[in-house]
């Protein structure tokens, strides 16, 4: 079940390299892209290149814009998703140092409490009740006088 779970893990791990590999080079392919648009020498060009070279600049700044709008908007939301989980791992502290008590607690128990010292309770000590040689009876001869077969009256 481990080495299913390592290989989910490691599959899951390959395919968000991908996507941020990928992700990494349209970005560098359009800022390679905006770096040439504004590294044209339109200064000799006619007006009506520069007008839509104008018009190709705020089409980029806007979408531009609509990214950042769209990053922040992520931002903003992962950094609320943190703040939840850091605030549900302070929430949660009160019940884990109760399990933690409760743990440690039982184990002092079971280590420290001797039920042979409390009237009534030897029933569940096993180390006091019982034969301590294994289970077995011991040798007939070392029964009490006492016959039990009833030949002798």
């Amino acid at each position: 079940m481990k080495q299913i779970f390592d290989e989910f893990l490691h599959f899951l791990q390959q395919g968000i390299a991908a996507i941020f590999r990928f992700v990494e080079l349209v970005w560098h392919w359009s800022i390679d892209q905006i770096t040439k648009m504004m590294q044209v020498p339109w200064q000799n060009w006619p007006l009506w290149k520069q007008v839509l070279l104008v018009i190709v600049i705020a089409a980029v700044a806007y979408a531009v814009f609509i990214a950042a709008r769209q990053l922040w908007a992520a931002a903003v939301h992962l950094l609320t998703a943190f703040a939840s989980f850091l605030a549900a791992l302070v929430v949660t502290l009160p019940t884990i140092l109760i399990a933690g008590l409760v743990a440690l607690s039982g184990l002092w128990v079971m280590n420290n409490l001797k039920l042979s010292s409390v009237p009534g309770f030897t029933l569940f000590d096993r180390g006091s009740t019982g034969p301590n040689d294994g289970g077995q009876s011991p040798p007939a001869t070392a029964r009490s006088g006492a016959e039990t077969t009833g030949s002798k009256q």
